[in-house]
């Protein structure tokens, strides 16, 4: 992920491992000293449960969004997939 412009990805919706679609990518969190990217913010599709999932939660924008280590990032290509 590290070649990849943080405003390619923008609006790029966000899947797991096991092909489940949870949601777009909303923000990223970059440490401004570093360019290092910290988190992904992903907004949970409607049809999500939040409960459902293994991933930390936090609040963005007023909303609960999930927050997901750039770590666990295993590809970018027409979406974002993050292992479960």
């Amino acid at each position: 992920m590290p070649d990849e412009l943080a405003e390619n990805l923008s609006g790029k919706e966000v899947m797991t491992s096991n092909g489940t679609y949870i949601g777009v990518l909303h923000n990223i969190q970059m440490d401004l000293k570093t360019g290092a990217i910290g988190d992904l913010f992903v907004s949970p599709f409607d049809d999500v449960s939040i409960d459902q999932h293994r991933f930390e939660t936090t609040q963005d924008d007023g909303e609960e969004k999930f927050s997901i280590p750039v770590s666990r990032v295993k590809s970018v290509d027409d979406c974002v997939v993050v292992q479960q």
